[in-house]
């Protein structure tokens, strides 16, 4: 297999030059098949003679393919690699809108990632996701969506830091993927026929020699006229009898196979991760899964590649002769039934190791393309202490950074503040940089010192008219489901955006109150945000709440924000300026 080049220097005239020479090389093809045909039509009608340059002729015609056609794959290569440099522009300055957004992952029932744009419109998947297979793309959404374990995550990490400094492997990885990845075929099917034992018998490779010389001689006898064309007719009739035996099983080799297209992008990763060194050990352990002592895991699959090329093609016009007269589909089936006893156990998790490498060289890409280089550091105790943290969905020139930490003595974090002044933002940026550490990924900070735990959000509860659902009965069933893991004895880190915003003041006050001194005994953390300011003053009833706020300055006709977190409850409220700003006129008495 020849090597492409993934180097994206001057990549447009590369391009020119390859659809130069394709020209020639089609051309040369198209000379060499109308020179094989001729010859193959003197060969009929004059001497046997003609076969020598037939066949020189063929083979020409064949080599001239086989350029060709790699000439067109790098042609591939080079428009993937544009493509990826163009997505990468795209991802730097947060414009996601053409990016897979990987909307069937969404789940409003999950402890956090409706909350926190993990997928959908402009979407933490949209910044990572670089996967090619439908495979990869479900194991980085159930990665994203994952319960926390930071610990095994420090290994991670170590890998992805790896990844995200070798950035040809990661360009050539990607670029693989895009030119030749076939989702047309689930990755199953293929485990599935490669663990079904087939039986090659032996009678079938004897008939398909006898097939191929009996075939042969009978056709230049008859071609000589030494014996009438009926015997080769009787032949063929025998060949059909004996043909029907493999004819199923190649059908549904045929349906389970890879395309040539994915054996060719799997073939093309196995080389670039057998030419790699990689050190952490995460991607030693996995690059382990691939390897054999006998056979490069490249190579079993350039044996059944070839096999499956003349299985892809056995209904092909110029085939059905050959194997009728030959009885080819004998040998075919007698070579494939050889391989997969040979090598059907040892590459059939092949697929899906794979797949963990194009989530692998997701992560690597993220954190070469945007990410950021905060530190993490894990605590035995219960808490989360960040600073100068941002939200990666942001962009970078606009995102304000903001430090905060909470423990174990002030558990209960009460979050006032002004209408857009940043609040729910802030929850999200917490949130969503809690799930990047726990993928391996850097935080956009400084630092995060946390503990062990899992997050928990409520932030959209929506109505459901189908379930005839109130979005404040959403919103309670939400709570509910904290306090059972939380009665359970879960570590629990949760973020409340507007609590109890679907009743009335007086109802929601009482209610969050009771909610905040429920939490007392529970192994828990926590950030409620509240218009309520009268729920400050439980700092001064409650030991372990503190009150934080973002503020606004309201002028005449503009109201600005800073957008830093600060100690303390909000002084004012801008709702009143906001509505009469909108057009609303407030009767003065």
């Amino acid at each position: 297999m020849k090597d492409f080049d993934f180097n994206n220097d001057s990549l447009i005239d590369k391009i020119a030059k390859i659809k130069s020479g394709t020209i020639s090389l089609g051309l040369l093809r198209l000379l060499a098949f109308f020179a094989l045909g001729g010859f193959l039509i003197l060969f009929l009608s004059d001497s046997a003679w003609w076969l020598i340059p037939s066949f020189i002729s063929g083979s020409l015609f064949i080599v001239l393919i086989k350029r060709f056609n790699h000439l067109k794959d790098q042609e591939k290569i080079y428009h993937s690699i544009i493509k990826i440099d163009e997505n990468e522009v795209l991802r730097k300055a947060r414009n996601l809108s053409i990016l897979d957004a990987g909307e069937e992952y969404l789940d409003k029932l999950h402890p956090f990632a409706n909350d926190l744009d993990l997928f959908g419109a402009h979407s933490l998947f949209q910044l990572i996701n670089h996967t090619s297979s439908e495979t990869a793309k479900e194991k980085l959404s159930s990665q994203l969506k994952s319960s926390f374990q930071f610990t095994t995550a420090d290994q991670k990490r170590e890998a992805v830091d790896e990844l995200s400094n070798k950035m040809e492997f990661l360009r050539a990885f990607e670029a693989v993927g895009i030119s030749f990845f076939d989702k047309n075929i689930p990755q199953n099917q293929w485990e599935k026929w490669l663990e079904k034992e087939e039986k090659g018998h032996s009678w079938m490779l004897f008939a398909g020699i006898m097939g191929i010389l009996g075939g042969t001689i009978l056709f230049f006898l008859a071609y000589a006229g030494l014996i009438p064309f009926g015997y080769l007719g009787l032949w063929v009739l025998i060949g059909m009898g004996l043909l029907s035996f493999v004819f199923q099983p190649l059908k549904e080799a045929g349906e389970k196979v890879p395309s040539k297209q994915t054996l060719k992008a799997f073939r093309n990763w196995l080389v670039l991760l057998e030419k790699e060194n990689f050190n952490s050990s995460e991607l030693v352990e996995s690059i382990q899964k691939l390897k054999d002592q006998s056979l490069k895991a490249s190579e079993k699959l350039q044996g059944l590649d070839r096999l499956g090329y003349w299985i892809e093609n056995r209904l092909n016009i110029l085939y059905i002769p050959v194997n009728l007269i030959l009885w080819t589909d004998l040998i075919l089936y007698y070579r494939l039934t050889r391989w997969k006893k040979k090598f059907g156990n040892s590459v059939s998790h092949i697929p899906d190791v794979l797949s963990d490498w194009e989530v692998w060289t997701s992560l690597g890409a993220f954190q070469k393309e945007v990410g950021m280089k905060g530190e993490v550091e894990l605590s035995e105790e219960l808490c989360l202490e960040v600073k100068n943290l941002n939200h990666p969905l942001l962009k970078p020139e606009k995102a304000i950074s903001n430090s905060f930490s909470i423990d174990k003595d002030s558990k209960l974090t009460l979050l006032t503040g002004a209408n857009m002044s940043g609040k729910t933002t802030f929850l999200r940026t917490l949130g969503t940089n809690l799930v990047l550490i726990n993928l391996g990924l850097r935080p956009f900070g400084n630092s995060v010192k946390l503990g062990q735990f899992q997050l928990f959000t409520s932030m959209r509860n929506s109505d459901n008219l189908g379930e005839s659902v109130s979005s404040f009965y959403a919103e309670l069933s939400r709570i509910k489901s904290l306090i059972d893991r939380l009665d359970k004895g879960e570590k629990i880190f949760f973020l409340l955006d507007e609590i109890l915003k679907g009743t009335n003041t007086e109802d929601r006050i009482s209610g969050s109150e009771a909610l905040i001194r429920q939490l007392e005994d529970s192994p828990s953390l926590g950030i409620i945000s509240t218009h309520d300011i009268e729920l400050s003053q439980l700092e001064e009833k409650i030991s372990y709440v503190r009150n934080y706020s973002f503020h606004s300055e309201i002028h005449e006709k503009t109201i600005d924000f800073d957008y830093k977190i600060k100690r303390g409850p909000c002084p004012n409220f801008n709702a009143h300026k906001l509505m009469e700003l909108m057009g609303i006129r407030f009767q003065t008495t």
